[in-house]
């Protein structure tokens, strides 16, 4: 149990930071997650809309990178973890493509 009064308040301050910390996590996941969705689409409807599949694909590709980006500037995840992650994107969506 925290005895000073600073410890305390770093306890609600840890707490807050964790609540906030995990919810950008979560939009980062589900943004990922709609991204590949995307990505999966069948090929009948890929050819049907070719031009407006690639630039949704674009865009929702430069959002999730964006919110990569941003997390890791808020140490909210690792470098390597953000580095690693947007490898990964880049690969399923750009090289498998083809």
């Amino acid at each position: 149990m925290a005895n000073t009064r600073s410890s305390k308040k770093r306890i609600k301050i840890n707490k807050r930071n964790q609540i906030q910390n995990n919810s950008y996590k979560s939009l980062i996941k589900s943004t990922e997650k709609r991204h590949l969705s995307l990505i999966k689409k069948s090929t009948t409807e890929r050819l049907e809309n070719e031009s407006s599949y690639l630039t949704d694909l674009k865009a929702s590709f430069a959002l999730v990178i964006s919110q990569i980006d941003k997390a890791t500037k808020k140490n909210i995840i690792h470098k390597n973890t953000a580095i690693r992650k947007k490898r990964n994107l880049f690969r399923k969506t750009f090289l498998t493509n083809n």
